[in-house]
């Protein structure tokens, strides 16, 4: 079975990867060897680590996933944000080979190394706000919150932590408490971490609020339900990724800053998923008007190396006492180097230009397929962020009615014929492009061209 595009386009891309930025299908999916490995896997690795796509990865570069049966796929998920430059971008990995040939580890708590500083100063000038910043750099996502509510709760004296609906934080004892859905991130984990509240948010398709409406709802319930006198932090997603790409209503993050700012309640940006040029800015609270306190980065940081960030006001971050931050793998060198090469390949790349450019491709692409299919409700997003949301048409809610088993089937579809779409939503209902900076126009038009063989497939089963 054959499944493949050619162009002048991906053609003259071919010069400049390593794997030909192309779709290409030659096996049943998964193929023989991708089950092979999934009985192997089957014996050793927990049930609780699940996976998309069963199929194994042999190599990958730019936009294209190569598995061990030979298949490439359109990778429109990167890693859940993490490729953003590219897979095997050619100076992030240089930088880190470099890098491992000098030093791979000291742990920079006992000697330090420039790598790490470097960081720390990229991110202060990168950062939303023009104020003295300092950072920590740890491992991980998750990692990054636990920090942030850490440091919040040092700087303030203060207990509570507050979040919004459909947020989605990480998968520790902590986090888990901050996620908005319970399956399968916290079912059965508990008892879950306390003093975690939940919040309104702003959902502009299901709510029809204005942003300063918005706004008003969320602060009466942190005034009435915590009390700004107990709040440490309001941690916010300003486009919240597993909730579905929820895009805020213009003047509702600003208004909660204001807010936040009067009652000494330190607001956190979670910029895991939509920070380091994904939107189209470096960070997505620059859409917004937003300049937040405390800013946690992971994700796309070091192209696929991990790493991760709290960055903030200096007067925060040294609330902390010394030794009171850190880990023996925080900011590690290789990571570090990498991640200097990922902040140098956006500005030498114009990346902030390529998400904007991905961002009217898909946007093009999509209307075209919401104006020929009405299960499509909303498209939203910035940059490589963007989302469908999937309705019911006729089911009352004002044809708003979840249609996650539309998401199920397209997203299995597209699988079967090389693309790897990720689904999202609260209610399972939503699609997401998370795709690396990397994915050519070209490929866009070929990808969309799956969805709408499978949207049509779904419109003719359903008749």
């Amino acid at each position: 079975m054959t499944d493949t595009l050619t162009n002048s386009a991906t053609a003259a891309a071919t010069t400049t990867y390593s794997v030909a930025q192309e779709r290409k299908i030659v096996t049943a999916i998964p193929g023989p060897i991708s089950a092979a490995l999934q009985e192997r896997r089957r014996a050793v690795v927990s049930d609780g680590v699940s996976s998309m796509l069963p199929v194994y990865i042999a190599k990958a570069n730019g936009a294209i996933l190569v598995d061990v049966d030979g298949n490439q796929f359109i990778d429109l998920g990167a890693g859940i944000g993490v490729t953003t430059v590219g897979h095997t971008e050619t100076s992030v990995v240089a930088a880190a080979i470099e890098q491992s040939r000098d030093f791979i580890h000291t742990l920079f708590t006992v000697t330090p190394y420039e790598e790490y500083v470097r960081v720390a100063e990229l991110l202060a000038e990168h950062t939303p706000g023009d104020f003295p910043k300092k950072s920590v750099l740890i491992n991980s996502g998750a990692e990054a919150v636990e920090n942030g509510v850490k440091i919040a709760r040092k700087y303030t004296g203060r207990r509570a932590v507050a979040v919004l609906d459909h947020a989605y934080h990480g998968r520790t004892v902590l986090t888990m408490a901050m996620n908005y859905k319970a399956m399968p991130y916290a079912t059965g984990y508990g008892p879950l971490a306390s003093d975690v509240y939940h919040a309104p948010s702003s959902y502009p398709y299901h709510d029809g609020l204005t942003g300063v409406e918005a706004a008003a709802r969320t602060i009466a319930y942190l005034d009435k339900v915590v009390g700004a006198s107990d709040l440490a932090c309001l941690v916010v997603e300003p486009i919240q990724g597993e909730g579905g790409f929820m895009v805020p209503a213009d003047g509702y993050l600003p208004a909660l800053q204001e807010w936040c700012t009067a009652n000494g309640v330190v607001m956190i940006a979670d910029e895991i998923q939509s920070g380091m040029a994904r939107s189209g800015k470096y960070f997505a609270s620059e859409h917004f008007g937003w300049i937040p306190d405390l800013v946690l980065s992971a994700k796309g940081i070091a192209g696929g190396f991990p790493l991760a960030a709290v960055t903030g006001r200096a007067e925060i971050m040294d609330a902390s006492q010394p030794g009171g931050l850190g880990g023996t793998f925080g900011g590690n060198p290789v990571s570090c180097a990498a991640a200097i090469a990922v902040f140098e390949a956006i500005e030498a790349n114009d990346l902030l230009g390529e998400a904007q450019r991905i961002e009217r491709s898909l946007t093009a692409g999509l209307t075209a397929l919401k104006n020929k299919y009405n299960i499509i409700g909303e498209i939203r997003g910035h940059g490589a962020m963007m989302a469908i949301e999937l309705v019911q048409p006729g089911t009352g809610d004002g044809e708003k009615a979840p249609n996650a088993a539309a998401v199920s089937a397209i997203s299995t579809y597209a699988g079967q014929h090389g693309v790897l779409l990720l689904t999202a939503g609260t209610s399972g209902n939503v699609l997401r492009f998370l795709p690396s900076l990397a994915l050519s126009d070209a490929l866009i038009v070929d990808a969309l061209s799956v969805i709408d063989d499978a949207m049509a497939a779904l419109t003719t089963s359903s008749h």
